[in-house]
């Protein structure tokens, strides 16, 4: 879980809710940090505050639905009608209004993740011991979960959904990182070395086709 929110006091707070009801979490003091975070791991839920300098909890969670579908729940003290409307919206999944009770976070949360775990169950793609969680964006190897960045995902990801076929490097730039992206193309080998390495010994699954590119393969 990842709680955003400026006030430490208040992380702290939710943190110890969570703990209490067996979660593991990690903080973030605004939406810039959290929006840095999410580039490199995964969250099963985004707890938001709306009220945050250099960028709010509204325009996080719009920058996060581009993206994802990761579970969000807005936490604030912005009570009016024309605020829940907006946040749910925009994408949140629910919305809670401080003064909060523990019981009743947990409650929501709770019920937020199961309706969420219902629709990833509809979404995973298994390939041999490889499961692919499109909408949790997760990869796990034999139960156990990959921890991957946004573009080593979203580069296996593509691959994935086109077994058995090669892509050069300067295709696998436009679809993955977009047109207008000006790096080199050995950002596609750099990632495609590290999620072998992090893939282990069916790393080889993302064969590399010599003089093309890469396809996966199982």
């Amino acid at each position: 879980m990842l709680i955003v929110d400026d006030e430490n006091d208040m992380r702290q707070l939710v943190g110890m809710y969570l703990e209490n009801a067996g979660c593991e979490w990690k903080e973030a003091s605004n939406g810039i940090e959290a929006l840095h975070m999410l580039q490199e791991e995964t969250f099963d839920l985004l707890i938001l505050d709306i009220m945050m300098p250099e960028l709010d909890g509204i325009s996080l969670c719009k920058e996060v639905r581009k993206t994802s579908d990761v579970p969000i729940i807005f936490l604030t003290a912005k009570g009016e009608e024309w605020n829940r409307v907006t946040g749910l919206r925009i994408g949140a999944d629910d919305y809670i209004v401080k003064p909060f009770s523990p019981g009743e976070l947990i409650a929501r949360m709770e019920a937020v993740l199961r309706r969420y775990t219902k629709q990833e169950q509809e979404s995973i793609e298994t390939f041999g011991p490889i499961s692919i969680n499109e909408k949790g964006r997760r990869v796990e190897i034999d139960r156990e979960v990959i921890p991957l960045t946004v573009k080593e995902f979203d580069l296996f990801q593509f691959l994935s959904q086109h077994k058995g076929q090669v892509f050069s490097r300067e295709q696998l730039l436009e679809k993955v990182w977009g047109y207008d992206y000006a790096g080199s193309t050995r950002t596609v080998d750099t990632h495609v070395k590290t999620i072998r390495l992090k893939f282990g010994r069916y790393g080889e699954y993302i064969q590399t086709v010599w003089g093309v590119g890469y396809k996966f393969e199982v």
